[in-house]
């Protein structure tokens, strides 16, 4: 059984970017990071089976925008490297939420250079720019309204208004570092934002195009091929019922049924196997601060 546990724990490790090196998040000992223990952020971004389906969803959401969409289509090997893509993405979410905040600074830093590189015309003749704050605010948002309906539905239910509030509090944070403006912060504002953004979404063959990749994005080790399929159509449930029409992605309320029970049978198990996650260790580097605390 220590073999299997092993096997799962580095090809989870391999998806969500840790291999990708350059953090130890055991140091320095007392760093608090962007973020902290006590905060929702790190709650919510702590559960590995719960992320990765918000993920998903964010993913499919973000397309719907067409500067968004344009960006990937221009500058974005995604044909050839859709789980390369995501392993960046989950590193970046890891490193922002549970690194120190040296390690934090330098990944945003780094973001900021490759948005300096990325810009263009949409279809339409739009010129876009990865790091127009508006643009910035949408990719937030499509994220972190993602992972928080993940982490209701499949970690915690009852999370408080009050707990959702700070959570779009404390995560507008991160996109304001990366040049982010107006940022909504709160659980109403979020769901505005989303209702009047509603207007400037478009489904069209380009659009379809990155769908389809990433719905048939296979993870390289067999032996979470079975959860990645699972996670896809997780993703899917988890979108705003408005978005998956537009995506015509409906999914029946049989199919949703059997989907929600798949995740809430593997999700004990990934939490089994994952013990040596960025979310544990960076627990492992606030042990100095928790025990001074306590004195």
């Amino acid at each position: 059984m220590t073999s299997l546990r092993d096997a799962i724990e580095n090809r989870i490790h391999h998806l969500t970017g840790r291999t990708l090196g350059g953090v130890d998040y055991t140091q320095p000992k007392g760093d608090p990071g962007l973020f902290g223990p006590d905060t929702v952020a790190w709650k919510v971004h702590g559960e590995f089976t719960p992320m990765m389906c918000g993920g998903v969803s964010a993913l499919l959401l973000q397309m719907l925008h067409p500067l968004a969409l344009a960006g990937i289509w221009d500058h974005s090997n995604f044909r050839q490297d859709m789980i390369g893509r995501l392993r960046r993405t989950s590193q970046f979410i890891a490193v922002t939420t549970f690194g120190s905040r040296d390690d934090a600074e330098r990944i945003l830093e780094r973001v900021r250079r490759v948005h300096d590189g990325v810009s263009g015309h949409a279809a339409d003749g739009t010129p876009y720019a990865a790091n127009d704050p508006d643009l910035l605010v949408w990719v937030h948002v499509a994220e972190m309204s993602r992972f928080l309906a993940a982490h209701m539905r499949y970690r915690n239910p009852r999370l408080s208004l009050a707990d959702q509030d700070r959570y779009f509090d404390e995560t507008a944070r991160v996109s304001e570092a990366l040049g982010a403006r107006q940022v909504p912060r709160s659980r109403a504002a979020i769901d505005a934002y989303l209702e009047h953004q509603r207007r400037h979404l478009v489904c069209d063959t380009r659009t379809r195009d990155v769908i389809d990749v990433l719905l048939h994005a296979v993870p390289p080790s067999p032996i979470i091929r079975p959860a990645g399929a699972l996670f896809m159509r997780a993703g899917i449930d988890l979108l705003p019922p408005w978005a998956a029409t537009l995506l015509s992605l409906e999914m029946s309320t049989l199919e949703r049924r059997a989907v929600r029970g798949g995740i809430l049978a593997i999700a004990p198990v990934m939490r089994w196997a994952v013990r040596n996650g960025s979310y544990r260790r960076a627990l492992e580097r606030m042990q100095v601060r928790e025990q001074a605390q306590r004195r």
